[in-house]
This record gives C-alpha cells, structure tokens and sequence, in this order.
C-alpha cells in the first residue's frame, strides 16, 4: 500500500480517519508510485532536497497526486521552510479538501509559524472537528488551538505599531562554519564573549568592537578552556569575571557545575568550581551576575523546586562567599522548566526561557520587573522574537535596545549563529547610566582596592555597595531618575565624595571617573560634594548627612587627626555677606560633628567668602563649583 505521508510529516504520529470522497490514490500511475517509493528512500537517508525533487518529478506525470503534495509539504516543515509547506499543503487541500482534514494540524502549525495565528486557528478547528479522533489528536490539536488563541490575544493587546523585526548576522567576525551560541557582553559594549563549538569540542571566543566592527574571535587567552565540556557563560559588566557551567568535570558535586574564572594579566585565570552551596548532585547552569556582581542567578534541577528546572538568585556576602540559594518563587517558576536567566544592567529586569507560562509553543522567552522584594508577572516577549520552536538564551545590550541571540536563519554561516535586533519599545528594561573607573593613590599613581558607594540622596538609602577589584577598578549602574551621593573609603586616605543630580539627565550616559585618594597627611584637602545647603542659607540639607556621617567616621578611625573645615561662596553679592554665610555654612558642619561626639579640639573653621574661586565665575558651572565646603588635615 502507498505510504499516505513521509514518516517525518507531523501527522504520522496521529490515526488519520479521512474519507476520500474524491480523490482516489488507486488511480495513480505506477511510474509516478515508483518515484514516490524512490523518494521515500531518499528522505530516510535525510536527503530532503533530493527527496523533493523526486516527488515534484511524480506530480509532473500526476498533476492531482495529492499524497505527493503532503509529502512535499511535510518535508519542507522538516526544513523549516514554512511558507514553502503552506504553500504544498493548500495545493493539496485544493484537490480534495475532505481528504486533507487529517492534515489540518501540521497545516496550522506551518501557518502558526509565519505568523498566520488567525488562519491557524481556523485549521485547526476544522481539524478537531473530525469526528472519532483518538485522545493524542485531541490533546495535540487543544494544545495548538490553545497557542494560537493566546498568540491573537497577545497580538490584540500588544500592537506592534510599526515594529519591525530585523535579526542581522553578526557578520563573519563572530560566525562561522562551527556553531556558536550563549552571547555575552560587557556594559560598555566593548568585549562579546560567545561559545564555539568545534569537532564537539565548545570553547569560549571573545572579540572587541573597534572602529565600529568586530575583530575576529579568537579563543579567550589564558586557562579557561580545556577539552571538557564548557559553556552556557556570562562575562561580569565590569569584565573582570567570567561564569560559566562545566558539565562532567573532575571533583564536580553533579552533572554540571557553575564555575568562575578571573581576568589576569595573563589572560583568563583556571576555573573554579564555585562551592556546594551553589552547586548540587543536581544540574546547575545558565549563570547571569547582577551589574554589581552582588547577585548571582542560575538555572538548577535541586529538589524542592517547583517544576523541571528553576531560577534561583544568591548572594555576595561580606566575607566574599555566597548566600545559600533562594527560588525565585512561584510568579517565576513553573511546573514546566526555567532556564537561561539574564539580568539587565539596571538590575532590575530580569530575561528568561520558560516552558510553563502559556506562550507560542515550546520554550518560550519572557521578562519579569523587580517589585519590592518580588517579581512582577512575567511577560511574554510575543511573536516574532517568540515562534512556535524552543527559543533559547537572550542578552540585552546596556543601552536596552539592542538584543543577542542565537539562531539558524537562513543566512547562517553554518548551523547557529549569533544574531542582533532591536528591542520593541515595550520590551526594554530601565533605562541606565553607569560610571566606570579606577581608585588609585594620588601620589604614587597604584591602583587601590576600595570599597564604592552609592545611595539614594533621597531616601538615604544605599543603592549599590562595590568593592574594586584587586587594581581598583570599579564599576556601578545608575537606575535614572534620582539624585546619588557616591563616596570611596580606604583605610589610611581621605574619602572621595562626588554627587550626581541625574533626576533630570538623559539616560544611557556615561561616566568615566578615574577616583585619586589622598593619603591622611598635613595639608591633604577634599571637597565635600554631598553637603547642601539652600541659597543664601547655612542651615544643613537632610540629605548631607551621608557626607557628615563620612566625616564623622573618618574622625573616629584617626582619633588623632585634627581638621579645618572651610566654606566658600561664588561672587554674587556683597563680600561682607559671602564671608559670613560661608563661616556660618562651615561652623554648621562642626557642629554637626561636635554634637556626634568629636572633640571640639579637633575641628576648627573658616569661611572664605568669594576670595578663593577655583573656577570663573562668569558662568553658572564655575559659580556651582565655587560654592563648596572643603576639609583639610591640619595634623594627624
């Protein structure tokens, strides 16, 4: 008996009950039967093309030989050639609709997969309205019918409004004829860092975007990669960490392990397994760090989860190890499994694969939004970034609009390849600025490990706390629309204070602040940038007391030191008044500090009025800078 489909077609796993009301397959030719046997052959030795080809040379001889048709268009579902598929099955639905009901499920599919949710739908009622289909159509065809409801709905509810998706190929610079995937990148967008995999072997690739391209990848330099089976990483925003998941290594606790490796000057550091707490017996994978390498997320299969696979956030500890893992709860994670978690760099949105959450089909990609202590209600990414296929690992560039992932469309350089496409508007996390820099001593120019800052002026509160690496290099985001005080203290120097009133800046700016410390020793001075007062006013501002709370420390650590406290104005009014207001201004902050319990005897103050400027004031900017308070060490 003819074979009525390809075994590869989707419906060769349902029992099929159409009646052939007017095609009948009797009537074919033998010569056209023998190509499609031949054909058969073929496909199973996974020559599609040729396959194709073959029953296209069938239907010539028997232009209604619709079995032919179905074949063809199961083949080019094999392909992924969805349009192509679409386009065999309605010409096979043309010759004997009756006949084609059974197909309407691997139709609709195709159809679902160019986008055509409305139409798919349709199919596949006319596919659950066939009478006595057995429970696996039933579930197959509800289970569609259900993915295409929640694709209209969406669609509906989320108008594109002009959005365009447009994936371009990361050119040749990143791709090539091996397969790569799992993207990473730092925050200043100047280093991508992706897994290769070569002869079965993956390795980690690195290129840097000079000029405005990519260089060629090479592999990373240093000890990182090894014959075993390494990947699924994520570069820290800073650079200077690189996680990733080591499958069946030596001394490992399970499966697959996290592991980290340090930047050195000798390039990458040899990887170490990040510690029972972290890793299981279980499968631990898919790392993402927080942009103040605070947080660590992952994917694990532990007991106690709520599905497969989980998410689950740790937490840098003082003594530098990690908190023991905390699920991220129920609004995330589902029956099904999470996987493949991305934290943006405001720190605040959080990326992620789901199979539970209702989607497209398969794995889909979604995003959830820190709420207080929680998770907002995760978020579908919607049609086209998700398909009906399983959509794996997204990054997200700092700027928000500019997305990475893998994929193997059709101007792959061979198999995956890693693509870029802009974000819709809807979809963006927060919008950020970051500062970027080194603490160093101010005489000898060494890199300082240090501990930075940054809180809220508002609130009081600390927003981000970073300690520099072993250099004294540092980074930290800036979520916009507040106004900062960012302070770095060492032990033996002056603290460096700096404000930033960003309630009103643009976002995705920059800042790049190199931070020199003073060591403590007569005639040493800083400004003291997060004291306010308002115009014409000595009365201190609530939100310097993070600045007179530095002050105070310092004080308290060097029980000997003795500091003059001075105020300055700029030049507007008259100089009998200047000279008061910043005495008043600079005897308020020894009052302050008095009143915590310094001894008198160790403060002194001063106002200077308008006589020391450092800037001109024939400008707004230079008046803002003179009008400063300044500490200077008069002994130690």
């Amino acid at each position: 008996m003819i074979k009525k489909l390809i075994t590869i077609s989707m419906c060769a796993a349902l029992i099929c009950s159409a009646a052939k009301a007017q095609y009948d397959p009797d009537k074919i030719s033998k010569k056209a039967k023998a190509l499609f046997e031949k054909a058969y052959g073929i496909a199973m030795n996974g020559d599609y093309t040729e396959s194709i080809k073959t029953l296209q040379d069938a239907i010539k001889i028997e232009p209604r030989y619709l079995e032919a048709y179905l074949s063809i268009a199961g083949l080019y579902f094999e392909q992924k050639n969805h349009q192509s598929a679409i386009e065999y099955y309605e010409k096979s639905k043309a010759i004997d609709s009756n006949w084609f009901k059974d197909y309407n499920l691997p139709y609709s599919i195709n159809l679902a997969a160019q986008g055509e949710f409305e139409k798919a739908l349709k199919a596949v009622d006319e596919f659950l309205s066939i009478p006595n289909l057995n429970a696996q159509s039933i579930k197959a065809g509800n289970y569609r019918r259900k993915t295409y409801q929640f694709a209209i709905d969406y669609s509906n509810q989320h108008p594109l409004n002009g959005y365009r998706f447009e994936p371009q190929n990361m050119g040749d610079s990143i791709n090539s004829k091996h397969l790569e995937y799992f993207p990473t990148l730092t925050i200043d967008d100047k280093e991508f860092i992706f897994t290769r995999r070569v002869n079965g072997n993956e390795e980690f690739y690195g290129s840097k975007f000079e000029n405005g391209h990519w260089t060629k990848a090479q592999p990373l330099p240093g000890d990182i990669n090894s014959n075993q089976n390494e990947g699924a990483q994520n570069i820290s925003q800073d650079g200077q960490w690189l996680i990733f998941t080591g499958c069946n290594f030596p001394y490992g606790f399970g499966s697959c392990d996290l592991y980290i490796s340090y930047l050195t000057p000798e390039g990458w550091s040899k990887p170490e397994n990040m510690g029972n707490r972290i890793n299981t017996e279980a499968w631990e994978s898919a790392p993402s760090l927080s942009p103040d390498k605070r947080d660590l997320y992952f994917a694990s299969g532990r007991l106690g989860g709520y599905g497969g696979h989980d998410l689950y956030v740790c937490h840098q500890l003082p003594n530098g190890r990690w908190s023991e893992p905390e699920n991220l709860g129920p609004e995330i994670n589902t029956i099904g499994d999470e996987n493949a978690p991305f934290i943006h760099a405001d720190n605040q949105t959080l990326y992620f694969t789901s199979s539970g959450h209702l989607g497209y089909g398969g794995t889909d990609l979604f995003l959830a939004r820190k709420q207080g202590k929680g998770w907002s209600k995760p978020v579908n990414l919607g049609y086209p970034v998700n398909t009906i296929e399983n959509e794996g690992s997204l990054v997200i560039a700092a700027n928000g609009k500019t997305a990475y992932y893998t994929s193997d469309r059709s101007d792959t350089r061979g198999g995956l390849d890693l693509y870029s496409f802009q974000l819709r508007e809807d979809l963006r996390p927060a919008r950020t600025l970051w500062v970027k820099g080194k603490v160093f001593d101010k005489k000898t120019q060494k890199g300082l490990p240090s501990a930075v800052e940054l809180t809220d002026l508002a609130s009081l509160g600390v927003i981000s706390r970073v300690q520099t690496d072993a250099t004294g290099n540092y980074l930290i985001t800036l979520p916009v629309g507040k106004d900062y005080a960012f302070n770095v203290k060492r032990k033996g120097y002056l603290f460096f204070s700096e404000n930033f009133p960003l309630s009103q800046k643009a976002p995705d700016s920059t800042y790049n602040i190199d931070i020199p410390l003073q060591p403590i020793e007569a005639n040493a001075s800083i400004v003291l940038k997060n004291i306010f007062f308002d115009l014409g006013k000595f009365d201190l501002k609530p939100e310097s007391t993070i600045e007179l709370d530095n002050i105070f420390q310092l004080m308290k650590e060097n029980p000997t030191l003795k500091v003059q406290i001075s105020g300055h104005t700029d030049n507007i009014g008259k100089a009998a008044d200047n000279l008061t207001l910043s005495n008043n201004r600079a005897q308020a902050v020894v009052k302050y500090l008095t009143g915590k319990g310094i001894e008198p005897a160790r403060l002194t103050f001063k106002g200077f009025g308008a006589t020391k400027p450092v800037a001109d004031n024939a400008t707004e900017e230079g008046k803002a800078l003179n009008r400063r308070t300044e500490l200077q060490v008069i002994s130690q």
